[in-house]
């Protein structure tokens, strides 16, 4: 009996300890931010619209595999990333596109581990992608200039 308990007190030890003890993620290389924000579908309001999440690693393997033509290798290099976990991401992202052109969901691309090397910044007015402060220039559909007017995309 007693040596039961112990080995069902070691399998709770090593359950908890794998659950609490994972490895935190590395950040992916992405060489910049998507030009647009998101997709939604053709002639559906936005706010009759449900979101689905596309993170830019994600967004990132979209367009290294199917739009660049990479091999699974190469594009694992470039973002840093080992070639399965690369093919994590890329499942992961066709998962959500496929739900998002299926469902008729509207798909947001933002967040996940990432890192761009520079910093990138969104007009908030035109939502003109902008890469460092020093190449902001005043957008043609915007009336002001100045940097209050940028958010940015991600922190270095």
């Amino acid at each position: 009996m007693f040596k039961t308990i112990c080995i069902f007190v070691a399998l709770i030890v090593l359950i908890y300890s794998n659950f609490i003890m994972s490895r935190p993620q590395n950040n992916r290389k992405i060489s910049s931010p998507p030009l647009m924000q998101g997709f939604k579908p053709f002639g559906i309001p936005r706010s009759a619209l449900e979101t689905v999440m596309l993170t830019y690693d994600e967004y990132e393997a979209i367009r290294l595999l199917d739009y660049e033509g990479l091999m699974q290798e190469q594009a694992a290099e470039h973002m840093a990333v080992s070639r399965p976990t690369l093919t994590r991401i890329y499942e992961s992202a066709r998962k959500t596109i496929a739900r998002a052109f299926v469902e008729g969901k509207m798909i947001m691309i933002e967040g996940g581990n990432v890192e761009f090397g520079q910093p990138w910044f969104r007009c908030k007015r035109c939502f003109k992608l902008i890469d460092g402060l020093e190449n902001h220039v005043q957008c043609k559909g915007c009336k002001t200039y100045c940097n209050d007017e940028l958010t940015p995309i991600n922190k270095l």
